[in-house]
């Protein structure tokens, strides 16, 4: 699994009819920034209204995930949002000229493919996995459907259907690395049974569905009457089955494949809880329903875990600038070298560490029989987080001085002691002009805050 985030290089457009509304669009994918997650935008309304990909904004779960966020909705997201999940996208945003996304061929593949032809650029920023701490259980008895995600330091699924169908049977798909989703997954389409088409068409649904862009499982007889029904309904001169098969006499891709379109559905819907996952999923007889219920008590757990404002460190994982690299970027040497790792950067935040550690050379005379680190080299510390972000916006940084020009509403909330792992935020509160950067900083200790200014800072050339 990748380690840092990625957004794509360029954006990107694809069309073609919604599923269920019928109304054609165009969809195109842009680059976005770190940690700007999934995010759609109704480029069609009023003020242009973007919608997170957020399991809380789920409004509807009849034959696919449906979004609404102030007013605005958009349809059928499951099938694109999968396609990101596969690729490990973390940051783009899909501007849509309609209400519904193309279902194209009933899969994720073409979407993979445009965005392959987009290309995948790597951000300066780790991925903020979410690593199932305990088992998380969903059940719905009446249906027969169960959900469980499991602890395990990666990702994988395994998918269980069962539709009481001759032609289906029941059936199993799973990948074992997400890695595998392109190959395995992927083009596998969408489906539903022949005595369900009558009803979604009533009921205002599957006005783009055509026998290109989903299977129908045909598990009875069916009378010629029928079948001219259905043609009319599909506008075609005529549909075939045989006994018992599929409409049309579509061939499946995989024996498999609706088994395997269900992994897709569960990999598509999860996306909504707004981080990659490390995780066992186990679905037997998975549904829309289903999938969002279980994402809200994995989204759920994740809240309980710690805010997500305070930036995320795994210390297994590569920085994103190591301490070879800042001493290439700050002046400072030992014993006044206060920062060891760049863990995030972007053009606005910048988030470091710094081990605090008994052999730091002030805790020999600051109070030496109760260690405390000193708030001024902890504010210190702050500052040379920030020096880097103001630095990252010239190309020759080790050519530049930051100074302090002033600290403002400094507080000191908690002790910080040999043992603790401070965690340093500093954003920029205005854009940088005539070398003069204004930024909060905050510093923290696992989930408490310790530390808190505002900080005035210069850049100026060394041969000035």
């Amino acid at each position: 699994m990748k380690v840092k985030q990625h957004t794509i290089k360029k954006q990107v457009t694809l069309n073609g009819v919604g599923l269920h509304t019928g109304v054609v669009a165009n969809m195109t994918f842009l680059p976005a920034s770190p940690n700007h997650g999934y995010k759609f935008q109704r480029m069609d309304l009023e003020g242009q209204p973007i919608i997170d990909a957020d399991v809380d904004n789920v409004v509807d779960v009849s034959r696919g995930t449906t979004l609404e966020q102030g007013g605005a909705r958009v349809f059928t997201v499951e099938h694109v949002l999968a396609a990101l999940v596969g690729m490990e996208i973390d940051n783009v945003l899909i501007q849509l000229n309609g209400p519904e996304p193309p279902i194209l061929d009933g899969s994720s593949i073409q979407f993979i493919n445009i965005l392959e032809e987009a290309g995948l650029e790597e951000q300066n920023a780790l991925r903020r996995f979410f690593e199932v701490p305990e088992s998380i259980h969903y059940r719905d008895s009446a249906r027969e459907v169960e959900i469980a995600a499991l602890p395990l330091d990666d990702f994988r699924v395994t998918v269980m259907v069962d539709y009481n169908s001759p032609v289906l049977g029941s059936q199993h798909a799973s990948i074992t690395d997400i890695s595998q989703f392109r190959q395995e997954i992927a083009s596998c389409r969408t489906f539903c049974f022949l005595h369900e088409l009558e009803m979604l068409y009533k009921n205002n649904l599957i006005k783009g569905g055509d026998l290109n862009n989903a299977i129908v499982v045909v598990d009875r007889i069916v009378e010629e009457k029928e079948l001219a029904n259905l043609a009319k309904m599909f506008n075609k001169q005529k549909v075939e089955v045989k006994k018992e098969g599929i409409l049309n006499n579509v061939e499946l891709r995989y024996k498999n494949e609706p088994a395997r379109h269900k992994l897709l559905d569960v990999i598509g819907d999860l996306a909504l809880v707004g981080r990659p996952l490390k995780a066992q999923i186990l679905a037997a007889r998975p549904g829309h329903a289903a999938n969002v219920a279980f994402a809200k008590k994995i989204k759920r757990a994740m809240e309980k875990a710690g805010p997500m404002h305070i930036p995320y460190y795994d210390p297994k994982s590569p920085p994103v600038l190591d301490i070879n690299q800042i001493s290439n970027i700050l002046p400072h040497r030992y014993p006044f070298q206060l920062l060891d790792k760049v863990i995030y950067l972007d053009d606005k935040v910048v988030a470091g560490v710094k081990n605090v550690t008994i052999n730091e050379p002030f805790f020999m005379g600051h109070f030496p029989n109760n260690p405390v680190m000193p708030g001024v080299l902890q504010v210190e510390a702050m500052a040379q987080t920030g020096g880097i972000l103001v630095l990252s916006t010239v190309e020759d940084p080790e050519n530049y001085w930051t100074y302090f020009l002033s600290i403002e509403n400094c507080k000191f909330r908690k002790m910080v002691l040999p043992g603790d792992t401070l965690i340093f935020k500093c954003e920029l509160l205005n854009p940088i002009r005539r070398g003069i950067a204004k930024m909060k900083g905050e510093a923290f200790v696992g989930n408490a805050l310790v530390c808190e200014a505002i900080m005035t800072a210069s850049i100026v050339r060394k041969d000035a």
